[in-house]
């Protein structure tokens, strides 16, 4: 066999290979164009974007923990317009696929958000981050409940008409339900895990580390968890699905790609090795040859066909 084929498409949107970048762990991607050659990526999401400029949380607001990182950045971002003027006209030149993440605090401000990127030609895709605090209901994050979940799609659907994507939290009793949710309002992916909430003390100051207490966990130590999402969520949909949480190599894309995912994205492993996408692609070509497999695509989800 001389070549694979590493295309996946989630919905009508076509990758030339299933690794992409975790938002808020890429910047723009920009930042990254002298350690990998962002052409190759599958695909580039570029850090959480609010229709309003955001300040995020006072420092210190990541901490380091065994097997991961804690982080309470709080989506800091010159929002939405900020990006359409200064950092569009700069990204629609990489030759991959970037996706925008979208947040917000009402179904109103993340459709309104979504509608104004809409606008971007060469943006094919959005990412729905419904982790976000649901200002109506207290902070509650939308994510957490099938009714806060499918009340963001459903409008964000109705605003923005190309490949949407949306991102599962981890923070719940069965993101089986939550994943229904948001397939029946129109979701065309889903994307999981985001963060688990954890926190971190320092024991010499009594005092916890990150300024507001608690935040995200990501790295090595949520793999087990995400793993475990995935393949409850690719029995419970019929969409595609974007693994993520704690994929440091192309073994760990693999079991993602093996549980039920169609992509896999690449998050806190930017940090420790700002090169590791491209040991990831080159890795699950490699897997590919050893075992002599044509296709990419033949890999979605075979765990399940031999448990």
């Amino acid at each position: 066999m001389e070549k694979v084929d590493m295309r996946v498409a989630l919905g009508t949107l076509a990758l030339q290979n299933p690794v992409m970048t975790a938002s808020g762990t890429f910047g723009y991607g920009l930042e990254f164009a002298d350690f990998v050659d962002l052409n190759r990526l599958g695909g580039i999401i570029v850090k959480g974007t609010t229709l309003e400029p955001r300040q995020g949380n006072p420092y210190p607001r990541m901490a380091e923990t065994a097997q991961g990182m804690l982080n309470c950045v709080g989506l800091q971002n010159k929002g939405v317009d900020y990006f359409c003027e200064h950092i569009y006209p700069e990204v629609r030149k990489i030759g991959t696929a970037v996706l925008v993440n979208v947040s917000g605090n009402s179904p109103e401000n993340y459709a309104e958000c979504a509608r104004r990127i809409a606008a971007l030609d060469d943006i094919p895709a959005i990412e729905l981050n419904i982790s976000c605090p649901n200002v109506k209901q207290g902070g509650m994050a939308f994510g957490v409940t099938p009714e806060g979940a499918a009340s963001v799609v459903r409008a964000v659907r109705a605003a923005y008409p190309k490949t949407l994507i949306v991102k599962l939290s981890p923070n719940v009793t069965s993101i089986a339900d939550i994943a229904r949710a948001v397939e029946a309002e129109g979701a065309d992916a889903v994307s999981l895990i985001n963060t688990l909430m954890g926190m971190a003390i320092d024991a010499e100051r009594r005092r916890p580390v990150l300024s507001i207490g608690t935040g995200g966990l990501s790295g090595p130590a949520v793999k087990p968890v995400a793993l475990r999402m995935v393949w409850q969520v690719f029995d419970a949909v019929k969409i595609p699905i974007v693994g993520l949480g704690g994929i440091m190599n192309a073994t760990d894309a693999i079991e993602f790609m093996l549980a039920g995912a169609t992509a896999v994205e690449i998050g806190t492993a930017n940090f420790i090795d700002p090169a590791v996408t491209m040991k990831v692609i080159d890795g699950i070509a490699d897997y590919l040859h050893r075992h002599k497999i044509a296709h990419v695509r033949d890999l979605i989800g075979a765990a399940h066909r031999r448990f």
